[in-house]
């Protein structure tokens, strides 16, 4: 049984009817061709510093995310999807809140993890277990975690779940080749959390949370090659956060999160995590 169990027999959600192209399959083909968007040849310039992540490696995808608010509907496919992929239960690694904006309108709010490039989760870890892949991401890895939490409590966001009982595992997860890109199985004792499915990016495929949004509301991107999809549309990712006034959860603390929100209702539109 492959590392990847019994994902790719689910019927596949999220194919384009009106194209035929299947979103599974889309991402790499965006990227190979990362050079055709250019927006007329010019250079849109985004003044932030998460732009320059922190790999040096020009050759390696640094990923990010956008999540467009003003096209989220509640629907929680997202969720859903990324709970029967990871088999991760009861957690939601990908949670939706109904909040208010500061203009008092109803907005829904799709939070994974941050994948901060100042990670105060990965800064506390003492064994390890939490580090960065060379594509930028924040893993996990389940054999060296020891439970402590300390990264549970480190999270200004609340996107780590503890794993307290003994975890849901599909059939022959015993079996299964683990690793901290698809951690299963899950293990009682440990933590887990979102990791922008690392399986499917190495892949070259769209985060599960992308394909089943009906709405398109969730853009996967490169920060090196300036590029972002989802699985419908191609853009220039510096264009998007900037013509849409794109901001960042928390940006106060510092932790230069790799999730960027657009606006619902406007500019000056901001929401917040419920406390």
């Amino acid at each position: 049984m492959n590392e990847q169990l019994e994902r790719d027999a689910a019927p596949d959600r999220t194919t384009d009817t009106q194209s035929g192209v299947s979103r599974r399959s889309f991402i790499g083909k965006v990227f190979i061709a990362a050079g055709a968007v250019t927006l007329g040849g010019k250079t849109v310039a985004f003044a932030d510093d998460a732009m320059s992540p922190t790999s040096a490696d020009s050759d390696v995808p640094q990923w990010a995310m956008v999540i467009d608010l003003a096209r989220c509907d509640g629907c929680k496919e997202c969720t859903k999807a990324c709970q029967e992929t990871h088999f991760t239960g009861d957690q939601e690694w990908i949670k939706v809140f109904e909040v208010q904006d500061e203009a008092g309108n109803t907005v829904f709010l799709p939070r994974p993890c941050m994948q901060c490039e100042n990670a105060p989760c990965l800064n506390v870890c003492p064994v390890g277990a939490t580090f960065r892949n060379e594509n930028g991401t924040v893993l996990v890895d389940h054999e060296r975690c020891i439970g402590c939490r300390f990264c549970v409590a480190a999270c200004p966001y609340d996107a780590r779940s503890f794993n307290w009982t003994e975890p849901v595992n599909p059939p022959g997860a015993t079996f299964a080749n683990y690793s901290p890109e698809f951690p299963v199985p899950h293990t009682k004792g440990t933590v887990d959390k979102c990791m922008f499915c690392a399986h499917n990016a190495m892949d070259g495929q769209l985060p599960e949370c992308a394909q089943a949004c009906s709405m398109s509301a969730i853009w996967f991107g490169d920060l090196k090659a300036d590029i972002a999809t989802n699985g419908l549309e191609t853009v220039q990712l510096s264009w998007l956060l900037t013509t849409r006034n794109a901001y960042r959860l928390k940006e106060e603390l510092g932790t230069r999160p790799r999730v960027w929100y657009l606006p619902g209702h406007g500019e000056g539109s901001k929401v917040v995590l419920p406390q």
